[in-house]
């Protein structure tokens, strides 16, 4: 795949990534729920990692780096899945 191919691939992956963030940015404002909130930083997070790997061009030594990122995102996702499906005390 060309560089600019990617480029712009990642562009529009970071980019779709900004915008469900803001979505779930807009289901917290009306619901106050930490789900979409969780979610919204979960998705930012990718948003930004996606928009610097894109700028950056890492070398292979450096792309460790950016899965740790990505392990911030799935682990915001999965806690806030585990948080929606723990039992409520009264």
């Amino acid at each position: 795949m060309s560089p600019t191919l990617n480029a712009v691939l990642t562009g529009a992956v970071a980019m779709a990534s900004f915008v469900a963030a803001l979505f779930f940015l807009r289901f917290w404002r009306q619901t106050k729920d930490r789900f979409f909130l969780l979610f919204a930083i979960a998705f930012a997070v990718d948003a930004v990692s996606r928009f610097v790997l894109g700028l950056a061009q890492p070398s292979s030594e450096a792309e460790p780096l950016f899965y740790l990122a990505r392990l911030l995102t799935f682990g915001l996702i999965i806690a806030a899945i585990a948080d929606k499906n723990r039992p409520r005390r009264s």
